[in-house]
């Protein structure tokens, strides 16, 4: 059975975080791979769809924090109690880490936007529609989904904190990663 949400604070000093943020990995480990190499984040986010690609990169990095969410192809891909939902500080910031099958995202991310702000988080993060997306609301909550980090080339996207709000928030591309 998956657990629909964990809620938590997490009370400590964090400065000057960087944190790459994947989704829809579907078993092509490369691009992520090469995300982690040279972003050299401080924590990941996985938000689903091979969760076991998440657990992956977390063996291959155990210096860094890998946050990970369940998607709607994670059935037999992860623990039973694995998140479908989570919302805590990652780098000072509170977010709300979801693959979004669930908020029903495909179809717009109203509810999205609503379960973010009953929690207070300062980001909506998201998956499942493979489409890169990076918007500040008028009221300063980001939302954003970092596309798929396992088709055509891949997309991800990284936060950058001070340990109290997010700096900057931008996708990225494999061509943003070349020399």
């Amino acid at each position: 059975m998956m657990l629909p949400l964990l809620y938590a604070s997490i009370e400590r000093q964090v400065t000057d975080v960087t944190i790459l943020v994947l989704s829809d990995s579907h078993s092509a480990l490369s691009f992520m791979r090469l995300c982690g190499k040279k972003v050299q984040p401080q924590a990941i986010i996985h938000l689903g769809d091979h969760y076991d690609d998440a657990q992956a990169l977390q063996e291959e990095l155990p210096h860094v924090q890998v946050h990970m969410v369940a998607g709607n192809c994670d059935r037999y891909r992860c623990p039973p109690d694995a998140r479908e939902l989570l919302c805590y500080d990652v780098g000072g910031v509170r977010m709300l880490m979801t693959h979004g099958h669930n908020e029903r995202v495909k179809q717009g991310i109203g509810a999205l936007l609503a379960e973010t702000r009953r929690y207070k988080a300062k980001a909506a993060l998201y998956g499942h529609t493979h489409q890169a997306y990076c918007h500040q609301e008028d009221d300063g909550l980001w939302v954003l989904n970092p596309g798929t980090c396992g088709h055509f080339g891949g997309t991800a996207a990284v936060i950058e904190t001070d340990g109290k709000e997010i700096t900057a928030c931008r996708i990225i591309t494999q061509a943003d990663l070349e020399d």
